[in-house]
């Protein structure tokens, strides 16, 4: 599984209240990813594609699972609806956009594959980023298993830059989590169901640390404050070492040889874990012979470029 695939949304987007469960945030977040690796751009007319495996290799789950996940999207995403506010340019006053995920989804029962077509509210919130945005990387979602452990990462890594965020009201809160109003009302079952389950899982799961403060009028809660800060890397001694004979072989690689091996290793069964899962073994290749400019990727490579004939 690639470990550096950015997610990157629209500030606009990221405080939207819209209520997706983990299946279906995952899958939008997997789309996000294939839209911003097109490189002609999308519209409200592109088709993007996802394979199961993408989703089996991205969030480590069965594949049975993820043909489940798929087939019931076609449902149940086309369905689901999210508001925002944004900014009038005629009246240069906030209004508020209802607006749904997906203006079209199928499903390839033969193929396993997805297929999403955004409309035209969530293009430019997930391309056209020239503004407002966050970014994260897409593994430190991939354990989160909690729809509301999710959404809350989003909320907080919005104010990376400053480790804490502003007061959340309750009610603008619980819309941005996407509950409802009969959603476990009761403040101390909301805290121990939604908001500490979500803080432990994003403690143990990803990059930061989060503690939580509620503020109170009397005896009343009447929001929450977050501070976090990044967790500590831990530096782990290098798995591979610098071999002199790699290192000069690597050094003499020309580009005809990176192409030429990289289609051999393209056809590799033990070359899958590397595979996108949708992208064709020409593709594939291409991006194998960009693997190859890496001296680290060469150096893991090396084994099954040995076994293809290089030396």
């Amino acid at each position: 599984m690639p470990t550096n695939e950015i997610v990157v949304k629209d500030n606009a987007l990221i405080n939207a209240s819209y209520n997706l469960d983990t299946v279906e945030q995952r899958l939008i977040l997997l789309a996000i990813l294939q839209a911003r690796e097109t490189k002609t751009g999308i519209d409200a007319n592109t088709r993007l594609r996802i394979h199961a495996s993408d989703y089996m290799d991205r969030f480590n789950v069965s594949k049975h699972a993820a043909y489940k996940a798929l087939k019931t999207a076609v449902t149940n995403l086309f369905g689901r609806q999210f508001s925002y506010l944004t900014l009038d340019e005629k009246t240069g006053k906030s209004k508020k956009v209802i607006s749904r995920w997906v203006q079209n989804i199928a499903y390839i029962d033969d193929a396993a594959i997805l297929e999403v077509t955004f409309t035209m509210d969530v293009v430019p919130l997930i391309t056209r980023l020239e503004q407002q945005f966050t970014s994260y990387q897409l593994k430190q979602v991939t354990q989160l298993t909690g729809k509301y452990a999710i959404r809350l990462y989003e909320l907080l890594i919005a104010w990376r830059e400053v480790g804490k965020t502003p007061l959340f009201e309750i009610s603008d809160f619980r819309s941005k989590l996407g509950l409802g109003v009969d959603d476990y009302p009761r403040i101390d079952t909301f805290k121990r169901r939604v908001l500490e389950s979500a803080v432990k899982q994003i403690n143990e799961h990803t990059d930061i640390i989060v503690k939580v403060e509620q503020h109170k009028e009397g005896r009343s809660i009447y929001g929450f404050s977050f501070s976090f800060k990044q967790k500590k890397s831990e530096k782990k001694p290098s798995q591979t070492r610098k071999d002199p004979n790699t290192l000069d072989l690597f050094s003499k690689m020309n580009d005809a040889q990176r192409y030429l091996f990289a289609n051999k290793l393209a056809e590799l069964p033990e070359m899958s874990e590397y595979s996108q899962g949708t992208e064709s073994y020409p593709q594939f290749a291409v991006r194998i012979a960009e693997m190859l400019q890496d001296q680290d990727r060469f150096n893991e490579l090396y084994p099954l470029l040995k076994k293809v004939g290089y030396h």
